[in-house]
């Protein structure tokens, strides 16, 4: 139940750097027991906010006006030596990824204790008895045989189960949540946000969560507030909010995220452009002094699949199902146990390095992470002219070479003037246009999209999803698109293909799978996506 008094108080909250304005008099309030969400695209001012209220703003950035309050008391008049004792005891924070924000040399329990230990001063057998409680509270597995595990020994969710029990280890009253769910499967989402519910509910805790995911808010939210370029546009009820949205950057926020209707066209033509047949990829498990096989991780599990000339196949699944161990297969970046890669009736295992050049060309790859999939080195027109020149593709002087990279930037709704800068300086989405480009140089006939839309806003998505059916219906490409995020799948693709465990248990049309699954896997991943209000569909 929420208590009607305000934990947390934004009062006329200005940030600049230099002259630029970051935030503009940002106006709100959070109320005890209440989960506030923080809506709007990358760069609005989200993170920027809750990094303020935790006083953890760079040295570069000041407060030109306004105020923080908590529970009536100014967070900006204390000293830093009283700000530290807030920071972990009554406001704590849950960050976006989990295997950042981890320590990697340090076990995930001592990285609890070590905050308990900051703030409690218990004793050293009561603080692991206080971590492995935690651990149980967040439902983590065999809490005490994880209380001495690394980072890398856990899966996603599981970092991110722990990030919260470090959040949740002093007790505080306000939790800032930013992102928390944006790296992980529907399955182990849904898990999340349910733990996070429970937790706030059992302690009346308070939540700031920030998010772009409109799904999500109205699963999560109590009251829902929407920045655009650094101020508060519109402030509402969860269903108020979502039944009648007043400002215009809303309705769009809106517009994009609505599920859309399978609107895929009906070509005549089921002309099998690749053709997977009993694909299995295995990597053998070592261990001891002679790291003797010991065993076998069943990537990908005797999987047969097809994608038709000028259609999508989405390929979805959890972490971990195999998605990308296939597509890693079909490029013949992983050595293939058994099983057979046809691309235009061509048999891949057949070739050598230099008749796979050929199929290089043919099948591109769009990959998941815009940020570190390009060279920071190198400029935007380099990045695109080195597959070109690489497999002997387009004009071969650097002047027509340019003419068709900047052809390309306009091709992908980027300017032809891009061409001479780097990468630090565009944003996530256009670093993706950036990578479409590249794939799209060498004119392939097919393109492997692995998770492309998944580290994007909901708006910045639903611009690159409809460039690449705008550039599928112009140059007839085939897509393999691997995601975990239902919502796009009837946006996106013709048929789907559901992976669990290596192996896909079902397959078939849009229509079919999306509409009328047959397997309880498929069923629980539908189940388990968040929706948006009915009144949205």
């Amino acid at each position: 139940m929420i208590n009607l008094n305000s934990i947390l108080s934004v009062e006329n909250l200005s940030l600049t750097i230099g002259k630029e304005k970051l935030l503009k008099n940002i106006n709100f309030k959070i109320k005890q027991g209440e989960i506030f969400a923080l809506v709007g695209e990358s760069g609005s001012g989200k993170s920027l906010t809750s990094l303020a209220i935790m006083r953890l703003l760079p040295d570069v950035i000041s407060v030109s006006s306004g105020d923080i309050k908590l529970k009536g008391k100014s967070l900006f008049s204390l000293p830093e030596y009283k700000m530290q004792k807030i920071r972990g005891k009554q406001i704590a924070m849950i960050f976006q990824e989990p295997m950042s924000a981890l320590n990697p040399v340090m076990t995930v329990g001592e990285q609890v204790a070590e905050v308990i230990k900051l703030h409690l001063g218990l004793k050293k057998d009561d603080v692991k008895k206080k971590v492995i409680s935690l651990f149980e509270e967040v439902a983590l597995k065999d809490p005490e045989q994880r209380y001495s595990w690394y980072p890398h020994q856990l899966s996603g969710g599981q970092k991110q189960r722990v990030m919260i029990a470090m959040a949740l280890a002093c007790e505080p009253e306000l939790l800032i949540a930013d992102e928390p769910t944006t790296a992980l499967d529907v399955t182990i989402q849904a898990q999340v946000l349910e733990l996070l519910m429970k937790i706030r509910d059992e302690r009346n805790l308070s939540i700031l969560f920030i998010t772009h995911d409109m799904a999500v808010v109205s699963k999560m939210a109590d009251r829902v507030a929407v920045m655009k370029d650094g101020k508060i546009v519109e402030e509402a009820a969860c269903e108020v909010f979502f039944s009648s949205p007043k400002h215009p950057y809303t309705q769009s926020l809106l517009r994009d995220a609505i599920h859309a209707k399978d609107s895929r066209k009906n070509g005549a033509a089921d002309t099998k452009l690749l053709r997977v047949e009993d694909l299995k990829v295995y990597f053998p498990i070592k261990k001891g002094l002679f790291q003797r096989t010991v065993g076998y991780v069943k990537a990908v599990d005797d999987v047969t699949l097809s994608i038709t000339k000028g259609k999508t196949l989405a390929l979805v699944g959890e972490s971990g199902s195999g998605k990308s161990t296939i597509g890693k297969a079909i490029l013949s970046l992983v050595e293939r146990t058994e099983g057979k890669v046809f691309f235009e009736e061509q048999d891949l295992s057949l070739l050598g390095q230099d008749a796979l050049k050929v199929y290089r060309r043919k099948i591109q790859v769009v990959f998941q992470d815009p940020f570190s999939a390009l060279n920071p080195r190198m400029t935007i027109g380099d990045i695109i002219r080195e597959g070109m020149t690489s497999l002997d593709i387009g004009p071969r002087g650097r002047e027509g070479q340019n003419r068709y990279i900047r052809e390309l930037l306009q091709k992908v709704d980027l300017e032809a003037a891009h061409i001479d800068r780097y990468p630090h300086e565009f944003s996530g989405g256009q670093r993706q246009r950036i990578g479409i480009a590249r794939a799209l140089a060498v004119k392939p006939e097919l393109i492997i999209c692995d998770e492309p839309t998944s580290a994007l806003d909901v708006s910045v998505r639903a611009q690159v999803l409809t460039l690449l059916k705008k550039l599928q219906d112009e140059n007839d490409l085939s897509y393999l698109f691997i995601t975990h995020d239902l919502s796009i799948i009837s946006l996106v693709a013709d048929d789907v293909a559901v992976m669990k465990e290596g192996k896909i248990v079902e397959q078939g049309s849009v229509k079919e799978v999306m509409f009328d699954p047959q397997h309880e896997y498929t069923k629980k991943l539908l189940e388990s996506a968040p929706k948006l209000p009915k009144s949205l569909s």
